[in-house]
């Protein structure tokens, strides 16, 4: 473990700063060559470091603190893709919008869109109100994970795991309609 980790452990409200100005350069670099936008991989960041912190406790003397912290920052963009994906799949009625103007006035076209929203709004019925909430927080709102957990009251890893059931339900909900 190292010394500036065991600073944070023993609460040292400077360490926390410290450990911030030394490891997010690195982390700030690899994300922005993995995402479109700098703004995305700045929030990343944030969360990569609120998360380390939180997962501090749990590191142990084996883990190198370094590579634990690269880890996190991918997973972190693999969920920022998922959740792009999921989000213009699932919730988003607007890339209907980014076809060409005939193929939206199109029959077949018009029956296809009406079919997705009402699976979608069948799907959100069946959804407890938390799981509703959620992800109507997240994906209508566009509201990060850390701002939710505020609002909701909940750790930022209960958070993540409330949504990640949600998105689980709904496409299970989804999928059976």
């Amino acid at each position: 473990m190292t010394d500036i980790v065991k600073l944070i452990l023993a609460g040292d409200p400077y360490a926390v700063e410290n450990f911030y100005h030394e490891y997010s350069p690195g982390i700030l670099n690899y994300l922005k060559r993995k995402l479109p936008r700098d703004d995305d991989a700045k929030e990343i960041l944030n969360d990569v470091f609120l998360e380390a912190i939180e997962g501090l406790p749990a590191l142990g003397d084996q883990m190198k603190l370094t590579p634990w912290l690269y880890q996190i920052a991918h997973n972190k963009m693999v969920n920022y893709y998922r959740k792009k994906k999921i989000k213009s799949l699932f919730f988003s009625q607007f890339p209907y919008l980014q076809i060409v103007a005939h193929e939206i006035h199109q029959p077949e076209f018009q029956m296809e869109r009406r079919e997705i929203i009402l699976r979608m709004q069948i799907a959100l019925e069946k959804l407890s109100l938390k799981y509703r909430q959620i992800l109507h927080m997240h994906y209508i709102d566009d509201l990060p994970v850390k701002i939710i957990s505020v609002k909701l009251n909940l750790s930022f890893k209960a958070t993540e795991s409330r949504l990640f059931r949600a998105r689980q339900q709904f496409i299970k909900y989804y999928a059976g309609t």
